[in-house]
């Protein structure tokens, strides 16, 4: 009966130790041996961070900054020449040459500029390189700069504050990192946050060279013709010029962003296409302006000028 007792005390202690060591082990760390985050490029992060889907409320790095590994990530590429792309509910936001949104990060800081993200948080929120990035027409060169990461690379940094993509966003024009952990958000062209907004049929938008102009829902900077004139009524633009220079469609007045709705109307041409009028002069958009920013038709042939806030013709001629 003694050598049962042992029997049975002995298959006990070897049983609570199994569990101890189960319960103080996680399944994929060791105890006291450390772990070192590894950094990977948008789009090769680890299954959590690359499949598809809103990411937004689930991830684990959404809202928290990352240890520095002390390592060099492997360098993301370069963002090429910036793009501001109209978001359907963010209105223009950043993007670099493919088409991928930028984001920011509510815990970098901006002044003096510091990135906060490292380590874990990277593989999912790759920094952008600073090197090769260039700015369009609709971001001020001044905007652009850089910061030096604790790893020694040069991170690229819009208003200040350090840029980085998101490895669920896939697909150009993706923003699958909007709000998530409520500390990431898309970057304007200022550096600020993207925030959720009613897209206007005419709204005020600020470009670099030009200031405040006006610009139709798409973001495309709107510009009056000095063969026309607002009373009486001319319209000089026909024919062949509407190849290039395309009517404004009309405007809900319920749907205007900085400018009064008694600025607005809407005209009817010769062949009874209905056409955006401001202040009483027809409007139009420019075949050659790709991107919310572009002001390719400002001064063409000194006849076509973009139109501020007040309804004026803006004469300014850019530096570029």
């Amino acid at each position: 009966m003694i050598t049962r007792r042992r029997a049975g005390l002995a298959a006990t202690a070897l049983a609570t130790l199994a569990l101890t060591a189960a319960c103080g082990t996680s399944g994929n760390q060791s105890a006291g041996t450390p772990t070192t985050d590894t950094v990977q490029p948008a789009g090769q992060g680890t299954s959590d961070y690359g499949s598809s889907g809103s990411g937004q409320g689930n991830d684990p790095y959404g809202g928290q900054a990352g240890g520095d590994s002390g390592k060099a990530p492997q360098a993301g590429p370069s963002a090429g020449t910036l793009a501001l792309h109209q978001d359907a509910k963010l209105g223009p936001i950043v993007a670099d040459a493919k088409g991928m949104t930028l984001y920011r990060f509510d815990k970098d800081t901006a002044k003096p500029p510091k990135s906060n993200c490292s380590g874990s948080c990277a593989t999912a929120w790759p920094p952008v390189p600073a090197d090769g990035a260039t700015a369009p027409a609709g971001i001020a060169k001044s905007a652009l700069g850089s910061v030096t990461r604790a790893d020694g690379t040069k991170q690229l940094t819009i208003g200040g504050w350090p840029a980085y993509r998101y490895a669920k966003d896939t697909q150009p024009g993706d923003t699958k990192g909007q709000g998530v952990g409520g500390t990431w958000n898309a970057l304007t062209a200022e550096g600020k946050k993207a925030v959720a907004q009613e897209p206007g049929d005419v709204s005020v938008q600020n470009q670099p060279e030009l200031g405040d102009i006006l610009v139709d829902g798409q973001g495309l900077t709107l510009y009056r013709f000095n063969k026309d004139s607002a009373w009486p009524m001319k319209f000089g633009c026909n024919d062949a010029c509407l190849d290039t220079w395309k009517p404004a469609k009309p405007a809900d007045r319920s749907k205007l962003k900085g400018i009064p709705s008694k600025l607005i109307s809407t005209v009817t041409r010769p062949d009874g296409l209905r056409q955006l009028a401001v202040d009483c002069w027809p409007v139009y958009t420019f075949t050659g302006d790709k991107q919310p920013g572009d002001i390719n038709g400002q001064g063409k042939m000194g006849l076509w000028f973009a139109v501020s806030k007040d309804g004026k013709k803006i004469t300014s001629t850019p530096t570029g």
